[in-house]
C-alpha cells in the first residue's frame, strides 16, 4: 500500500512538471511591458535606449536634423532686391544657372533647397543705387548717420520659426543699416540665428558679435557661411558642406 502511496505522488509530481513547463511565459510580468527587452548584447554595446545615451548636443543636432523645414526662416537683404533699377541692371547681382539674382538671394535659395525654409526677402522704402561705386558712396553714409531705413515687408508669424538664417553683404566692415531696422523691429528670444553673409574681401569683419550684441537672448551660431561674391555662383557645394556640418 505505502509503495502504491509513493507511485502516485511520483505521477502526480511528473504530471505537474510537464504541466507548469508547457504553461509558462517568457513575457515579463504586465506591470514591467512598458519597455521592450533589451539583449544582453545590445546592453553591452550601449543601445539599449540610444536617447539616454547621447549628450545634449547630439540631441539637438538630431532634433534639427529631422525638421521639415516648416519652423525655418531664411531672410536676406541684397541690393539687387531694393535697387532703383532692375535686378538685372544691379551691380550686387551674380548668374545662377542663368539666371540673374541678387547674390545674397542666391545663397538664400541654396539654403532653401536644403533645409526647406521659408524665404523673407528684407525690403526697404529705400531704393539703393544699381552702379556699385554709387552703393559704396550710399552704404558710406548711411553708416555715418546711423541710419535706420524703413522696412516694407514684415515677417508674419515669427512664432512659427525656431531657426532664423539670416543673409547681408558686408559694406565698410558692417552690416548694411537695414539690418539694425531690421533687428531693431524684431526681438529673437530663445530662438537661433545663423548668419550668412556675401563679402568683397573682408569676410564677417565683426558682425557676427554685432548680431550677438543686438539679439542677446537668441543663439547666434557663429559658424556662419561667408563667401566672396566673386564665388557666389560655384558656392552649391560649399553651403550643402556647411549645413550638413550644422545637422541640416
Amino acid at each position: 500500500m505505502k509503495n502504491r502511496k509513493k507511485w502516485g505522488v511520483y505521477l502526480m509530481g511528473v504530471v505537474l512538471a510537464v504541466h507548469t513547463a508547457g504553461c509558462g511565459s517568457t513575457e515579463p510580468p504586465a506591470g514591467n511591458r512598458s519597455e521592450p527587452p533589451v539583449s544582453d548584447e545590445a546592453e553591452q554595446n550601449g543601445v539599449g535606449n540610444q536617447e539616454d545615451n547621447m549628450s545634449a548636443e547630439d540631441r539637438a543636432q538630431m532634433e534639427t536634423a529631422d525638421t521639415d523645414g516648416s519652423n525655418i526662416l531664411i531672410a536676406y537683404f541684397t541690393a539687387g532686391e531694393n535697387s532703383d533699377v532692375d535686378v538685372v541692371s544691379s551691380a550686387s547681382v551674380t548668374t545662377v544657372d542663368g539666371e540673374a539674382k541678387g547674390r545674397l538671394r542666391a545663397v538664400a535659395d541654396m539654403i532653401q533647397t536644403q533645409t526647406g525654409g521659408t524665404l523673407f526677402s528684407i525690403q526697404t522704402s529705400v531704393d539703393y543705387p544699381g552702379d556699385g561705386g554709387a552703393l559704396i558712396d550710399y552704404a558710406a553714409e548711411e553708416q555715418e548717420e546711423y541710419a535706420r531705413p524703413e522696412l516694407t515687408s514684415h515677417i508674419e508669424n515669427l512664432d512659427d520659426y525656431d531657426v532664423i538664417f539670416i543673409g547681408y553683404p558686408t559694406w565698410w566692415y558692417d552690416m548694411p543699416q537695414a539690418l539694425y531696422s531690421f533687428f531693431d523691429e524684431y526681438d529673437f528670444s530663445g530662438k537661433t540665428i545663423i548668419p550668412f553673409n556675401v563679402h568683397n574681401g573682408s569676410r564677417f569683419s565683426g558682425t557676427i558679435e554685432t548680431i550677438q550684441d543686438l539679439e542677446p537672448d537668441a543663439e547666434v551660431i557663429t559658424d556662419g557661411f561667408t563667401v566672396s561674391e566673386r564665388d557666389v555662383a560655384g558656392a552649391v557645394g560649399d553651403v550643402a558642406d556647411w549645413l550638413g556640418g550644422l545637422g541640416y
